[in-house]
């Protein structure tokens, strides 16, 4: 099979995967984002996505010629690059020599189920924090996420730290939390907020047998004073030691924990 090369760095496709890679708003008009990786691409390839264009080195193209092969044949466009490209490319400090434009599918639900066991994050700017999420979620069997504002699930390293997770996992995106909180509330649903405050119920204590949702809030300033109005229950992680308060994504992996064992 051949494949059309390129080989200057200011191509006009390489300007428009850089634009993809760095820029939300681009990636909602096009409704197309950009992964890198051989695992991540093959990834999302065998969960259904379509991959409209395909990027690689030659020594990308022979070192990983079994793991991706189906998806070089199914995909809109294959292109070899040279080394130089993709380092222009690249989000990474080793780069694999694989990159792939992907389009969006509609997978974002919008209700929240009754018996089901969600964790929302409010605000949550760190693409780390949100892959770290999701791939503990997928691990533990949490349900969904569910998102109100804060970072784009199809940010380059919030889908690299979720090793794939992000595209699979149901996700919830709302602009007002605070209504479906009071919703599935009424629906029986166990809603809470964790919060940094010693007065505030033992997350360990709390009956998880049912459907919850749970709320971490922004690195810097927590959960909002509505979404605290707004949960039926406020509940902390007793700490030892000096430390105040933990990493969202850290209080994010306890809280999944207790509403899962």
């Amino acid at each position: 099979m051949s494949y059309s090369e390129l080989s200057s760095k200011s191509n006009d496709k390489i300007k428009y995967v850089n634009k993809l890679v760095s820029s939300s708003p681009f990636r909602r008009q096009e409704g197309l984002f950009a992964i890198e990786g051989a695992r991540l691409c093959a990834d999302a390839y065998r969960s259904g996505y379509e991959i409209s264009e395909c990027f690689i080195t030659r020594t990308a193209m022979s070192k990983y010629a079994d793991a991706l092969s189906e998806l070089l044949a199914d995909a809109g466009e294959v292109y070899l690059i040279t080394d130089g490209i993709s380092s222009k490319l690249s989000d990474t400090v080793n780069s694999q020599g694989v990159f792939c434009v992907v389009k969006m599918k509609e997978r974002i639900t919008a209700e929240v189920k009754a018996d089901l066991k969600y964790i929302a994050l409010e605000n949550v700017q760190n693409p780390q924090n949100l892959g770290t999420v999701a791939r503990t979620a997928e691990a533990l069997g949490i349900n969904g996420l569910i998102l109100s504002d804060g970072c784009d699930i199809y940010n380059p390293k919030a889908l690299r730290a979720s090793m794939g997770s992000l595209l699979r996992i149901p996700v919830i995106k709302t602009d007002d939390l605070c209504t479906v909180l009071k919703s599935a509330a009424e629906k029986g649903v166990l809603t809470l907020a964790t919060v940094p405050d010693s007065s505030a119920e033992d997350i360990t204590a709390l009956d998880f047998s049912g459907g919850v949702i749970t709320v971490i809030g922004n690195e810097g300033n927590g959960v909002t004073e509505q979404i605290k109005n707004s949960v039926k229950h406020k509940a902390t992680i007793r700490m030892k030691g000096e430390a105040e308060s933990l990493n969202a994504a850290s209080a994010a992996v306890i809280a999944m924990w207790e509403m899962m064992r």
